[in-house]
């Protein structure tokens, strides 16, 4: 199954979207500039092959929801993220209202 919801954090709009796939869950959460996910995330591909796209993201691990992926501390995170402030260790919810 999969759903995409509109949340909502300090006022600021973002797009949920989980993804039930066989034993596991995919996870992630959007802003119009970057997005976190669950430890499906390769953040060194991000920031290797593809660094010259100047993606934004985070990963979060060891996450089940996108309740639980909001409040995760963030794992990795891309070059380009942490351009804009966002660091290892940071809640992935602090990190999407700096997306915005």
């Amino acid at each position: 199954m999969v759903e995409v919801k509109p949340i909502i954090i300090e006022g600021h709009p973002f797009v949920a979207v989980s993804v039930q796939l066989p034993k596991t869950n995919l996870l992630a959460v959007a802003s119009e500039k970057g997005y976190i996910m669950c430890g499906a995330l390769d953040v060194a591909l991000l920031n290797e092959k593809l660094r010259d796209r100047g993606i934004v993201a985070g990963r979060a691990v060891g996450v089940r929801t996108v309740e639980q992926l909001l409040e995760a501390p963030l794992e990795s995170v891309t070059v380009a993220a942490e351009e804009l402030g966002i660091k290892r260790g940071m809640k992935a919810r602090e990190a999407l209202l700096k997306m915005r």
